[in-house]
């Protein structure tokens, strides 16, 4: 795309060189003020071409450390020069014509050379017209865009020349004077309507209809709360979209990851050449209960915490909690991390509540282990068999797996409960099989129970 601009922008600058030297050299031989005033525009046409050249070479750059959003807006500023221009034309123009209808006129010698060149000058420039307006469309360029309405202006103003060459050989000499007022005004309406747009622009004025889209759109991703900001602005020929939402503070990191990219795809959807930046604000909603507000405290504080109690009373609360610490800790640095996340839940639930932690040692390191003897694992499983069946609600005890580390012996095994049993009673009875077992064998430090649904729900009991 940019390769494309730029190619444009170059041909146009060796095209306005040729026919502004062609001119001169018309103009000079035929005494001709009309095409010598247009020669002159030539000159601007260059200066013009040439501002385009620079100006889409340099907006092609990419974002650095001085420009970090980029070089968009140099097009911006080429164009408000284009605009310039334009109006300097105009009053040219304008300062040519009335001093010819106060003058009287000029004898000018009209010849097929002149008509020829006036002719073949309106056929390049609405060549030019077509392309340049053609690429400013595709790649959203000011400066092309400048550049097309200013080859417009110039093909209006060599159809007045002719006309005015045309009355001259006719006996009106006065006409072209008449004609090319009426182009300079229009040329100054252009202009106009160019330089508002130009200037909106580099205001960071937002694009008509993109905040309204862009909002629309991003209400309607999953997982946002509420859209607390959205603002638009030009760079060239890219949009940049600032969105702030705001996004239920439970959530994890990754999935408000997840949130935002659907956010920005939504908003660069929703309105082409968008790019967008997005911020999430965590916030609390309505309906967060008390445990998903301890564990929330804990992970902000980047501890471990299981089995958490919530009790009412009356109208205070009481909170009890296993706390996870690195097992190497001493008791007091233990009790100062426990210390410190007592004070954070009482800072998110109320400096009244009552909160108990349990200090558990935490595994921090990965162990080396090795399968023990096949004689102590034949031993082990016939043991948790034997308890399973003491215990009455697990069995099929299978896939046991005993490991000896430097700590001590960590067995692992998998076993079968009816699948109708609360959760609870499955769980109280792993943990007696659990508590007996390590009675049994000291040398076991960790016992992992797995358990699965029957294969098939044991026939209903039929009443005595």
């Amino acid at each position: 795309m940019a390769s494309i601009k730029q190619k444009a922008a170059l041909a146009s600058i060796l095209i306005t060189v040729v026919l502004t030297a062609a001119k001169f050299a018309v103009g000079l031989a035929s005494g001709s003020i009309a095409i010598l005033a247009e020669a002159a525009h030539g000159l601007v046409d260059t200066a013009a071409t040439l501002l385009t050249f620079y100006a889409v070479r340099l907006a092609d750059k990419p974002a650095d450390d001085d420009h970090q959003y980029g070089h968009g807006k140099v097009e911006s500023l080429a164009a408000l020069a284009e605009t310039a221009f334009l109006f300097l034309v105009s009053g040219i123009v304008v300062t040519e014509a009335v001093r010819r209808l106060t003058g009287g006129g000029h004898a000018v010698e009209v010849t097929p050379i002149m008509a020829g060149l006036m002719i073949g000058v309106i056929a390049v420039d609405f060549w030019r017209v077509r392309v340049m307006s053609r690429i400013a469309a595709e790649t959203g360029s000011h400066a092309l865009e400048s550049g097309a309405l200013h080859f417009a202006a110039d093909m209006a103003s060599s159809a007045v020349v002719l006309a005015g060459l045309g009355f001259v050989w006719l006996g009106f000499p006065l006409a072209d004077a008449i004609a090319a007022i009426i182009v300079a005004l229009m040329i100054c309406v252009m202009s106009f309507r160019l330089g508002k747009r130009t200037i909106d622009a580099l205001m960071d004025r937002a694009p008509k209809g993109a905040t309204e889209a862009i909002q629309e759109a991003v209400e309607a991703v999953p997982g946002v709360v509420e859209l607390e900001q959205v603002r638009v602005r030009e760079a060239g020929a890219e949009v940049l979209a600032e969105i702030i939402v705001a996004v239920n503070r439970t959530l994890p990191l990754e999935r408000v990851a997840q949130i935002k990219a659907s956010v920005a795809r939504a908003a660069e959807a929703a309105h082409a050449g968008t790019v967008a930046t997005v911020t999430a604000n965590p916030i609390a909603l309505d309906d967060e209960t008390v445990m998903e507000r301890v564990h929330l405290t804990a992970r902000t504080e980047s501890l471990a915490v299981h089995h958490v109690t919530v009790q009412h009373l009356g109208d205070k609360l009481s909170i009890g909690l296993d706390l996870e610490v690195d097992g190497a800790l001493s008791l007091g640095e233990a009790h100062d991390v426990a210390s410190h996340l007592e004070q954070a839940i009482r800072g998110e639930l109320g400096t009244e509540v009552e909160v108990e932690t349990h200090i558990e040692p935490l595994q921090v390191e990965m162990l080396a282990g090795t399968d023990c003897d096949p004689a102590l694992l034949a031993e082990l499983t016939a043991s948790l068999s034997s308890l399973a069946a003491e215990v009455g609600t697990i069995t099929d005890v299978h896939s046991v797996r005993a490991r000896q580390t430097r700590h001590g012996l960590v067995v692992n095994y998998h076993c079968r409960a009816n699948p109708g049993l609360p959760v609870n009673d499955v769980h109280d009875a792993v943990d007696m099989v659990e508590r007996r077992f390590r009675r049994a064998f000291p040398k076991v430090v960790r016992v992992v129970g797995h358990t699965e649904p029957t294969r098939s729900l044991p026939s209903p009991a039929t009443a005595p």
